[in-house]
């Protein structure tokens, strides 16, 4: 866990989920493979040929831009593929059900999180696999809105989805007010913090287990 910044008047939790909510590397894998397939298919290509397109574009575009990463529904775009159409394949294609399970202890954790703070979700998925998600982590009921690919169809790290999520926040809540937590600087943390808010680096989720315990 890396702590860039708490609010001091810190009244919203935005959380990413992929690896952030959850540990899973065969998920983390599949969620992205599946979708690479899925343009090799389109494109008439192999998955290995598709697979090293995107892992080639993604080197290039972190040389070029200081080390940053760039999402897939990002780089997919790069080679022509709609974030509509990214957002189609990842509703046929992402069933979280068959690889995640209830979390107990995480459970746990958002039960006394959401005692003091309003929580949101940020997510380069769309809403549904991305409510699929937590349905099968067993943490649905703390997330009334998800933020995902297809409310503003912009990909994080987008300004677009972060302000949305403080807007339907509502009460009052402003930037400043709330902590991002998630997996990756690049695309969870960085605007974050350049909004005003507050930042917080996860490797996955035994880390989020420890954020009311170590930072609150």
């Amino acid at each position: 866990m890396k702590i860039y910044k708490i609010p001091t008047d810190l009244r919203a939790f935005i959380f990413d989920i992929d690896s952030t909510l959850y540990t899973n590397q065969t998920y983390a894998f599949e969620q992205v493979d599946c979708q690479v397939r899925q343009f090799a298919k389109e494109r008439g290509i192999s998955a290995d040929e598709a697979r090293r397109m995107v892992a080639d574009y993604r080197k290039k575009f972190a040389a070029e831009h200081e080390g940053s990463k760039v999402s897939l529904g990002n780089t997919l775009l790069a080679f022509g593929v709609p974030i509509e159409q990214s957002v189609q394949w990842r509703r046929e294609l992402l069933e979280p059900a068959d690889f995640l399970g209830r979390d107990e202890r995480l459970i746990e954790t958002l039960k006394g999180l959401q005692e003091k703070y309003q929580l949101i979700c940020v997510t380069n998925n769309p809403v549904l696999p991305a409510r699929k998600t937590l349905d099968a982590i067993g943490i649905s009921e703390f997330f009334p809105e998800i933020v995902g690919l297809d409310t503003c169809f912009k990909s994080k790290p987008a300004l677009e989805p972060f302000e949305t999520a403080v807007e339907r926040l509502g009460g009052g809540i402003k930037a400043e007010n709330c902590l991002a937590v998630g997996d990756r600087y690049d695309m969870d943390i960085k605007l974050p913090l350049e909004m005003g808010m507050g930042g917080i680096l996860v490797s996955g989720v035994e880390e989020v287990y420890q954020i009311s315990k170590s930072v609150l």
